[in-house]
């Protein structure tokens, strides 16, 4: 069996079905994907209706309807499917389609998974691409549904580790390109908000290369510029962003931030990366790309409005658009916040990790991207680690943890340590190497961060 084998499996299933639910998650990936199944039983003319979850566990199966339609799981499930197990579901009631790694169950229910082949590098999004484009070789809406999942893995972080979407995650974004809806940028500057930020501000956020001078220093960064002669704004008054800039400037920018980093001694090979530009959005807005189309389905799903980022991929660009620009507005606000918290109150310094309880200052659904923003300013050789309240469980306390391509490089999982250190105290966690998450009881906390912190010095080459 190949994983080819599975896909095709998965997409038969679904075709034969009567009616489908669809149950997502609610990050960039999860609204992708869910996208990308609605579409997929439209045009197959298959009824088809979704749910969305913050996480698939015992309080929120009651969300998923007890009827006659097929279940796909999508984004979720394949780590939860004793779950369904204690439902009564057969093999004939779910299909999964998830990147997670799979739980070990009795029922063998039907998957599409690119974990158990080592296509690590693909998420849900893809997968449910792969589904959808089985389901129809030729259909009318290809081109958007690779879109979709592009968005779905540069959101889940695929594009990271390798600066650029690789194996059937990179063949999705050809596809795209072929149907003239992705345009495939390779070698440019590896900076988040090339469609949006300001020169000086997309310069000095760079902390994936950090550039030593500039990162996290927004004057250094208008000095940078005037140095090399880079005109910040346009004619008419406009601040320039990366995408405003001609050949010339761009490469005059990239060999002056590389002559930096080389004279601090610092590795250049993440300066540049590959970038994924959507032609058919207008310029200047955070639809243009697929790293700044992630943050606003990211903030739609954690301010509970997953069904907003859901009709922005399904084409909605009036209402739903708008709605999901105002999310976006205020996930920045909130979050920018969050990190002048966490900075004014400092971190607990444990040997590898650090850590903070934020009890319940700010929503559940957003301390992990608080916690990443945060780390680029603390030290970087620590994981930090975040804890705090659920408004809906007062028995349960939430952990987010965000590290580093460099500590993932030095062996550093902060999944598999959740994951074991949550479960030996009767938690669960998941997500990956470089940002993972759990759930463990509140009054389980004592002791916790020192547990991980075990864990982590163990990892460490």
């Amino acid at each position: 069996m190949t994983f080819e084998d599975d896909v095709r499996r998965v997409a038969r299933q679904i075709q034969d079905a009567d009616t489908v639910t669809v149950i997502s998650h609610i990050d960039a990936d999860g609204i992708t994907s869910e996208a990308i199944m609605m579409q997929a039983c439209a045009d197959a003319g298959i009824p088809a209706q979704s749910v969305f979850v913050r996480q698939l566990e015992p309080m929120t199966m009651k969300y998923v309807p007890e009827d006659s339609s097929l279940k796909v799981f999508i984004d979720l499930g394949a780590g939860q499917q004793n779950l369904l197990e204690e439902r009564s579901m057969g093999t004939e009631d779910v299909a999964i389609i998830d990147h997670h790694v799979a739980q070990n169950v009795d029922t063998p229910y039907l998957q599409a998974n690119g974990q158990p082949y080592g296509y690590n590098q693909l998420s849900a999004a893809g997968i449910g691409y792969l589904v959808a484009k089985e389901m129809n070789p030729g259909h009318p809406h290809l081109g958007i549904l690779a879109q979709n999942a592009v968005v779905g893995n540069v959101g889940d972080m695929m594009a990271r580790e390798h600066c650029g979407l690789t194996g059937p995650a990179h063949e999705i974004a050809a596809d795209g390109e072929r149907a003239g809806t992705i345009r495939i940028v390779p070698q440019e500057l590896n900076c988040y908000g090339i469609s949006t930020r300001p020169l000086r501000i997309c310069l000095s956020y760079s902390d994936d290369p950090f550039i030593p001078g500039i990162s996290n220093n927004e004057q250094k960064a208008e000095a940078f510029l005037r140095k090399l002669e880079i005109e910040e704004r346009t004619a008419g008054g406009r601040q320039r962003v990366w995408e405003d800039l001609n050949q010339n400037e761009k490469s005059a920018i990239i060999n002056g931030l590389a002559q930096q980093m080389l004279a601090t001694g610092q590795d250049i090979s993440r300066l540049l990366a590959e970038h994924y530009i959507f032609p058919g959005e207008e310029k200047g807005t955070p639809l243009r790309n697929a790293s700044e189309y992630a943050t606003m389905l990211n903030a739609c799903g954690r301010w509970a409005k997953p069904r907003v980022g859901s009709a922005v991929c399904a084409g909605d660009r009036a209402q739903a658009y708008r709605e999901g620009e105002e999310m976006l507005r205020h996930h920045k606000r909130i979050i920018r916040e969050m990190m002048e918290y966490i900075l004014d109150t400092g971190t607990t310094a444990l040997s590898h990790i650090q850590h903070i309880h934020v009890g319940d200052r700010f929503p559940d659904t957003i301390v992990g991207i608080g916690a990443g923003m945060a780390l680029s300013k603390l030290d970087y050789e620590k994981p930090i680690m975040i804890l705090c309240y659920l408004n809906d469980d007062p028995e349960l306390t939430k952990v987010s943890m965000r590290t580093n391509t460099r500590m993932v490089e030095r062996g550093v999982d902060l999944q598999a340590a959740l994951i074991t250190a949550s479960e030996e105290i009767g938690g669960g966690g998941g997500g990956h190497k470089i940002a993972a998450g759990a759930y463990i009881p509140r009054n389980a906390e004592e002791g916790f961060a020192e547990r991980v912190n075990r864990i982590i010095a163990e990892q460490r080459n």
